[in-house]
């Protein structure tokens, strides 16, 4: 028997016909997917500190179920005490039934952990349907043990779509159960 994430299932089965028929797509393929969530974290402290990075990408890791990787540096910048190939972040893109996964625990565990949470920002949309939200602990993830957190830092997590507008991204994430503010009164 082949496990199927639960929200590729509820897409494949509910979430297209929805779609296509609230936006009148002529063609199942004009139905706007998500292709892939990349989380970043950038660590500017990891300049002076290299343990900070191999925190980063051990938890980062826990969280997503995958190799973490970590970021480097482009340029020299003195002001910030920065060499080229120093690394400074970690990242990670999750694509298929991991990334299903990592949202299906996103939507159902870590968002309703966060304090004083209202809902989901509705403004972070790039104009080409890809979104982004900004999390500013990543103790949120049950996965972290709080006592062994040395430092609590944020991330950035961006969803991919195939959506043309931001209209059409915004639909389908509402419908993979992420609460943006305005639905949340």
């Amino acid at each position: 028997m082949n496990y199927e994430p639960r929200l590729k299932t509820k897409y494949h089965n509910e979430m297209k016909k929805s779609l296509r028929e609230k936006f009148q797509y002529k063609s199942v393929m004009q139905v706007p997917r998500l292709t892939k969530i990349c989380l970043n974290q950038g660590l500017g402290d990891a300049v002076s500190d290299k343990k900070i990075i191999e925190t980063a990408i051990n938890e980062m890791t826990t969280v997503t179920g995958q190799k973490a990787v970590s970021t480097k540096s482009r340029k020299d910048i003195s002001n910030f005490k920065l060499r080229a190939g120093v690394p400074i972040g970690a990242r990670v893109t999750l694509r298929g039934d991991r990334m299903y996964e990592f949202l299906d625990r996103l939507v159902a565990v870590a968002l309703p952990r966060i304090r004083d949470f209202r809902g989901v920002n509705d403004k972070g949309f790039d104009g080409r349907g890809n979104y982004t939200l900004g999390v500013t602990e990543q103790i949120i993830f049950p996965e972290i043990d709080i006592d062994k957190v040395s430092k609590i830092q944020g991330m950035d997590i961006t969803f991919v779509t195939t959506a043309t507008k931001d209209s059409e991204a915004l639909e389908l994430l509402k419908e993979f159960g992420i609460p943006f503010k305005n639905q949340i009164k």
